[in-house]
Order: structure tokens, then C-alpha cells, then sequence
């Protein structure tokens, strides 16, 4: 017989302690320190040393009872049927349902021949498990499951959830009927919460799952009623003066029909086969859900058999729950580095420890940015614990506080890159953005694509036929590295690109050579500068008159510009002063492209000056362009959208939203006549009463 050795003694000793710390915070404090890959991993070896060694086996081993105690607030609740825990089956493939299923088998002594065993299938979810009692069809108490044995009396808490019925609505109820089920926080709802928390300077939320058992287990119910909580039944406890039907798919139904919401994700499975089926079909749809799981749950569908097979310690013998990969997992923050976008952000990247979690490797995850990084206190060095859901980029949730060494630094994001990694330009944080950026946007090359692609939209440069797949070749290739590049291309250089025929390449360049021709609106839009659009750059080539002198203009001179306020100000500013910026549009000069200039024009004229319109639908003779600009000629605004501040909506046919909008607004919605006697006059001949325009619109 092997014995057991003194370090597989003090190695039982250590887990045990370890797991009892852990279940502690789990279970008593709502705090869990680890993910429960992590703690599933520490409870598996400690099952396997008992296992292996019977004389480490203790009475009062965490692999012999259900975890937690009673905290001394509450008042204890005493089960009348035990609140078990069910085996976790942590093979995440099929094998894992098909060695469930034998082990179902072989205790019920079933051969080959013998039919498939029925199944109920179900999700795992991830909250709080609660045991309502109802007497005589009334909720009376509400308890948790404690240590299994003894729960926690959270009625007045519980009484809070809508989705929890106070009365069943049965004609004549059972003297008693205990209904088990789980408290749990939808995302949509916790995410909700946690920006309304962040927005009054409240604490956030850690995760849904600790959202919903925080809520429940505190000694204030109005914190618990102004939480998102919601609710799915899913089994039984004591039952007295309630015939029970034969399966629990039935017991399910039965729930609903009375007032108990039963989640509708669930089937009945014949056999190993059906399992698996069912276990992937969740996988593939587990992140369009509206709430969070971590596997599914099998029962033996008859009631009889289950009573039958019974149970084994701490769980029973007809039911499992088959995980997911791990989702979470514990490794080490190695360091940080920034990955720089399209548009120029700058995001911190975590450098890990490599860990094996969702399914792969994983070695990077998001930290999103400084504000992230502040809140979540993540520091190099730290344990942290890293989440990949799906295909979404892995994330950093947290450290594991208790784990770390010393009094760690901050990390600083502006302090460490102080320049763009890519390409040497400054990098800048606005006072209103959580996103730090490069500010080198005609230059950097990890912004040359959305750079390129902006400079010939349509509203700015107009290079027609020089689209995304265009420009990924240019750029991919090295052929063009800044706008200024577009200038500098040749047929033979065009010609030689996938899909790129000799053809193709003279009317690109025919398009190119047209933009040489601008106006200074056009060519201050296409720079592509933060949060200067295409009327900002309307106004700024009015009040400026030409390029030279915006790109010499501080911020106070900016911020005389009508509608221009400090950020935009700023954001010109900290453009203007980047040497590679300049550089580029030094170059462009160069290249022959150019524009009228003129006086500057501080004051706007026109006989709509003030006045904001929005055009919606087809207009019998002017295109959208055109009405837009006839509009502006006249000191007009055009926005995209309807609001008190809107004077007038101009409707064609066809014309949507924006118009119900305005008359519910009522807004004075004009055709395109009314808008031409508008722009020639200034004023409308329309009397008091309510006219109708050609679209057939009664105003």
C-alpha cells in the first residue's frame, strides 16, 4: 500500500488552507481573489492527493462539505432539503459529456443494448444561488446556500426582484413548495448600472456575478432594489401537498405555468451524443446571450431514476456541469507597451506571463487606457487576472492585491510615452478623453491608411476610384507613405497592383491631377485634424482667409472662430506644431496642389446667418450637395439632425424620420421652393395656418 509521504501532508495542508482562504472570500465576503479556473485547478489536486492517499482524508476537508458559513448579520436559515453543489466535469470537449453519460450507465448497470438515458440540459449560470420558500402558495422566506446545510435569511432583500413571484398563481397551492434557482445581473443591466455609478462618482460594479450576490447578501434592501437583478428557477427542495410529475423537464414547465421564470435555453437530450451536441450549440451562441455562463448543467430527466442513483458526499450521481475553457485565469504583468491606431489612439497592451485561457495562449491583453489602468490599480509585476471571452481581444480585469510584492509603481502612460513609438510625434491627452493620441496624422505610418482614405473622401480632395483596397496596396507596398506621395505615382507603379489595369491607373491619375485644384475648406478638412469636421473647416477657412495664417494661429485666436471652443482650438494647435505634420503639407504645396485665398472674414453675412437646417429626403432640382451649399453661402448651418435648436427642416420626397421629428418638434419644415424664396429673400410669405408642402407633408 503506498503511503503517503510528509510533503503530500503538508501539501493537503496547504490546499486545504488555501481553498478554505478562498472559499472564505467566495462565499462569506463576496470578494473572490481568483478565478474559478484557478480555484477548480487547486480543488482537482487536492481531491486527487485524497484520493490517491486515504489517510490524508479529513471529516472536515473542503472535498467533504459545501463551502461557506453563515455570516453572524444574517439570521440562519436550516435547509430542509441540503443545498448540494454538483460535480464539475472540466473536460470542456465532447468526451467530457460522453464520460458522463457511462458513469450514468454503468451506476444504473445499463449494457450496450440497453436505450439511451434521457437528459435534461440546462446553462450554468454564473450568480448567486438562492432556495425560495412558499407556504401555501405565499413567499415566506428567501435563504442562501450557505454551507449547504445551513443558509442565510435574505428575504427582505430577495422581495426585491421583480422576476420573483411574492404569490404563486395557483388555485389551490401546496402547503409547501421550496423552488431553487439563481439571482444573476444581465450584462446589458450591469453595464447600465456601472455607467450610471461612474457618472454620479459611485463605486462600480466588479463583475455581473459579484453584482448580484453583493446585492442580495447586504443588510440594506433598498441597495438590493436599486440593482438590475433578475431570476431563473431550476429545480426544487422540499415539496409537501404537490403531486410532482415524472421528469424534471416537467418540473420546469410546471414552474412557469405558476410564475416562475425557467430559462427557455434548455432541451431534452437522449444520450452522450445529445449532450455533446447541446454543449457546442451553447458554445457557439454563449456570447450573444444577455448574461453570463460558464458551462451547462446535465440531469437525469426522470425523477425515479434519480432518485435511484442518489448520492456521493457533497453531489449528486444524475447530474454534472460541463465547463467552458476557462475564461479567466491567474498569470504575471511582465510589462506594458502601446499599440497606436488608425486614428491615431494610443492603447495600452499588457505583456504576460504566457497562460492558457479561453482556449488558447494568450501572452498580450488590453488595458484599454490610463483611466482603466488608474481604476483598476494594475501595476507591473502584479498577479493580475486575464479574461478572454470569445474572439473579443483578451483583457486585463484586475490584480490579485494579496499577491502583490512591495508597493509596485504606477504606471504613467504619458510619463513612459512621452512620443509615438511608430513615428517620434508628440503624444497628447485631452482634458475630456480617456484616449491618449499621436499626434503625427499625416505622417505616422500606423495612421497612413485612415489618413489616405480621408484625404480623398469625397468632401475633401474627391480622388475618385482611391478606395480601401487601393490604398491597403499603396501602403502595404511602401509605394505611398503620406498624402503628398498621391502626387508622385506613375502609370507603371499603378499598373503593376492586383486588380490594376493600365486603364484603371490613367483615371486614377486623372482624378489625382484633378484634386490639385481645391478650395483651403476642402484641403484644411482632408488634413484629417481631431474634431475639425467639414463646417469647422468651413468656418476656419472664412475666418482665416488662407493656410498660413491658421497654421500660425494660438489657441485664443482660434477660439474667436465662431462655434471653435477650447478642445477644437487645442487639437489645430497641437497639429500645427507637429514638424512632420507640417512637413507633409510643405510637400503637398509642391506637388501642385492648391486653392483661392483670400481676406479673412471674421463676421459671417447671409440672409440665413444663425439659423441651423437639416435637409431630409429628394428634392425635385437641387441635390443634397447643392442645397447644402446654397445654405452655407447664406451664413446657413446644415446639421444632420433634428433638435429644439433646428429653424428649419427642408423635405423632399421620401422623407423619414428627421421629419416626423420636426413636426412633433414643430419645426417649420419648408419644400424646395419655400427654401429658394428663403435663400432670395430671407423671409417666407406664409400665413398663420397650416400649409402643405409638395412631398404631401401637412405642417
Amino acid at each position: 500500500m503506498l503511503l503517503a509521504s510528509p510533503e503530500d501532508f503538508e501539501r493537503a495542508r496547504s490546499l486545504r488552507s488555501e481553498i478554505e482562504r478562498l472559499d472564505h472570500h467566495y462565499y462569506v465576503l463576496d470578494a473572490p481573489l481568483v478565478p474559478d479556473a484557478e480555484y477548480d485547478r487547486l480543488f482537482r489536486e487536492l481531491q486527487a492527493l485524497e484520493a490517491r492517499f486515504p489517510e490524508l482524508q479529513q471529516q472536515n476537508s473542503p472535498t467533504q462539505r459545501v463551502g461557506g458559513r453563515v455570516l453572524e448579520a444574517f439570521s440562519p436559515v436550516r435547509h430542509a432539503v441540503p443545498m448540494l453543489s454538483i460535480r464539475t466535469e472540466t473536460d470542456t470537449e465532447s468526451t467530457g459529456a460522453m464520460a458522463f453519460d457511462a458513469r450514468v450507465r454503468r451506476e444504473l448497470k445499463l449494457t450496450e443494448s440497453d436505450p439511451p438515458v434521457e437528459y435534461a440540459a440546462e446553462l450554468k449560470f454564473d450568480g448567486l444561488a438562492i432556495n425560495l420558500r412558499y407556504e401555501n402558495g405565499v413567499l415566506i422566506c428567501a435563504a442562501t446556500r450557505g454551507d449547504g446545510e445551513t443558509g442565510e435569511d435574505v428575504t427582505e432583500n430577495v422581495r426585491t426582484v421583480g422576476q420573483i413571484p411574492l404569490r404563486l398563481r395557483m388555485p389551490v397551492a401546496p402547503a409547501v413548495l421550496e423552488v431553487r434557482g439563481e439571482i444573476y445581473m444581465k450584462r446589458a443591466d450591469f453595464n447600465r448600472f456601472n455607467a450610471r455609478a461612474l457618472a454620479a462618482g459611485e463605486k462600480n460594479l466588479v463583475n455581473p456575478r459579484n453584482g448580484a450576490a453583493g446585492s442580495i447578501r447586504q443588510l440594506d434592501s433598498k441597495i438590493a432594489a436599486s440593482r438590475p437583478l433578475s431570476f431563473f428557477a431550476y429545480g426544487l427542495g422540499e415539496v409537501r401537498g404537490w403531486s410532482l410529475p415524472p421528469t424534471h423537464a416537467e418540473v420546469l414547465d410546471a414552474l412557469t405555468t405558476i410564475g416562475l421564470p425557467v430559462c427557455a435555453e434548455r432541451a431534452v437530450c437522449r444520450g452522450a451524443t445529445a449532450l455533446a451536441d447541446f454543449h457546442a450549440r451553447v458554445a457557439a451562441r454563449r456570447h450573444e446571450l444577455p448574461f453570463d455562463i460558464d458551462g451547462v448543467v446535465y440531469k437525469v430527466n426522470s425523477l425515479a431514476l434519480q432518485e435511484k442513483l442518489g448520492f456521493v458526499t457533497r453531489e449528486p450521481r444524475w447530474a454534472v456541469a460541463h465547463k467552458y475553457p476557462a475564461e479567466e485565469a491567474l498569470t504575471q504583468l511582465l510589462g506594458i507597451d502601446v499599440q497606436v491606431g488608425r486614428t491615431g489612439a494610443i492603447t495600452p497592451v499588457a505583456r504576460l506571463a504566457p497562460v492558457f485561457v479561453g482556449g488558447v495562449t494568450v501572452t498580450n491583453a488590453t488595458l484599454h487606457n490610463q483611466d482603466e489602468i488608474d481604476r483598476k490599480d494594475v501595476r507591473i509585476g502584479d498577479t493580475v487576472i486575464v479574461r478572454r471571452a470569445g474572439d473579443v481581444i483578451p483583457e486585463v480585469v484586475g490584480p490579485v492585491l494579496d499577491r502583490r510584492n512591495g508597493d509596485l509603481p504606477r504606471f504613467n502612460l504619458l510619463e513612459q510615452f512621452r512620443v509615438c513609438p511608430v513615428c517620434g510625434s508628440h503624444v497628447v491627452r485631452g482634458e475630456d478623453e480617456a484616449v491618449a493620441r499621436c499626434t503625427g496624422g499625416l505622417y505616422c505610418p500606423a495612421q497612413r491608411k485612415q489618413a489616405l482614405l480621408h484625404f480623398a473622401s469625397r468632401r475633401a480632395m474627391d480622388i475618385e476610384g482611391l478606395g480601401d483596397k487601393l490604398v491597403d496596396q499603396l501602403v502595404d507596398e511602401n509605394i505611398v507613405r503620406t498624402p503628398a506621395d498621391l502626387y508622385k505615382l506613375g502609370v507603371l507603379a499603378l499598373a503593376n497592383l492586383e486588380r490594376m489595369g493600365e486603364k484603371s491607373a490613367i483615371n486614377l491619375l486623372a482624378a489625382i491631377d484633378h484634386s490639385r485644384e481645391t478650395s483651403l475648406a476642402r484641403f484644411i478638412f482632408s488634413l484629417g485634424i481631431r474634431n475639425v469636421g467639414e463646417a469647422t473647416a468651413k468656418d476656419l477657412a472664412r475666418y482665416f482667409g488662407s493656410l498660413d495664417c491658421l497654421l500660425d494661429a494660438d489657441e485664443a485666436a482660434l477660439t474667436a472662430v465662431p462655434d471653435v471652443g477650447p478642445i477644437v482650438a487645442r487639437c489645430i494647435v497641437e497639429f500645427c506644431h507637429e514638424a512632420h505634420n507640417l512637413q507633409v503639407i510643405d510637400d503637398l504645396r509642391a506637388a501642385g496642389v492648391r486653392w483661392p485665398e483670400g481676406a479673412p472674414q471674421a463676421s459671417v453675412t447671409g440672409r440665413l446667418v444663425g439659423k441651423v437646417v437639416v435637409l431630409t429626403g429628394t428634392l425635385p432640382t437641387l441635390s443634397r450637395d447643392d442645397a447644402k451649399a446654397l445654405i452655407e453661402a447664406e451664413g446657413g448651418k446644415v446639421s444632420g439632425s433634428v433638435s429644439k435648436k433646428t429653424d428649419y427642416v427642408v423635405a423632399g420626397t421620401e422623407a423619414g424620420s428627421k421629419l416626423e421629428k420636426a413636426l412633433s418638434l414643430g419645426v417649420v419644415v419648408l419644400d424646395e421652393a419655400q427654401l429658394q424664396q428663403l435663400l432670395r429673400e430671407g423671409t417666407l410669405e406664409r400665413g398663420a395656418d397650416a400649409t402643405t408642402t409638395d412631398n404631401g407633408v401637412t405642417q
